[in-house]
């Protein structure tokens, strides 16, 4: 009888330790969350200013986006958002977010600023999982290869600058890591030709 006690103490010891680790992770859960989303807000509206830099607009841009259901184009599969910059109630640029869905390591999240003539303000990486050293290149952090789509456009951009050196294009790229940069390009073109077909969805 007392072997059966010891097991009913020792299961009732653990699950009281259970419940008590779980109650405690709550908490911190609940104290860091607030903290979380607000770097979460810091970081993207950092984001944004940078992209936005030079562009003249006077609204709250993190508070001024519309939701984008899933699209073929912008191969988001659940809603993104798409935020949109203004002066005086005039148009000044869209940011839509992206991703490409076949780098190297994974996907690649990419922000695209694109204004009123539907030419490319500028590219982010927001997140990818690409080589250290081989296909990081992409995110400004590691170099201004992203900066090279400043001032592309569907209607000034030849079909075939859209493309790398290695396929007769434009953008350079390291030796050994063509699958990152040729993701990227086709993502951020996919995102212009989603904005010059649905403009109506950031004129109201």
């Amino acid at each position: 009888m007392s072997e059966y006690k010891v097991i009913f103490k020792t299961v009732g010891l653990i699950s009281l330790l259970g419940l008590i680790f779980a109650i405690s992770l709550s908490i911190v859960f609940e104290n860091s969350y607030p903290i979380i989303e607000k770097n979460k807000s810091d970081f993207k509206k950092k984001l944004l200013d940078q992209i936005l830099l030079g562009v003249d607009y006077n609204n709250n841009i993190l508070e001024s986006f519309i939701e984008i259901e899933a699209n073929e184009l912008l191969k988001n599969k659940h809603p993104s958002k798409a935020y949109i910059a203004k002066k005086d109630g005039q148009l000044k640029a869209v940011l839509i977010e992206s991703i490409a869905p076949d780098g190297y390591s994974g996907e690649i999240f990419i922000l695209t600023a694109i204004d009123e003539n539907a030419e490319i303000i500028g590219s982010r990486i927001i997140d990818h999982k690409e080589t250290p050293g081989l296909g990081d290149y992409i995110d400004q952090k590691k170099s201004d290869w992203i900066l090279n789509f400043n001032q592309m456009s569907l209607a000034k951009t030849y079909d075939q600058n859209w493309r790398v050196i290695k396929d007769q294009g434009t953008f350079d790229y390291k030796a050994g890591a063509t699958i990152t940069p040729r993701a990227v390009i086709k993502s951020v073109k996919n995102t212009l030709t989603f904005f010059n077909n649905h403009r109506d969805l950031f004129n109201d």
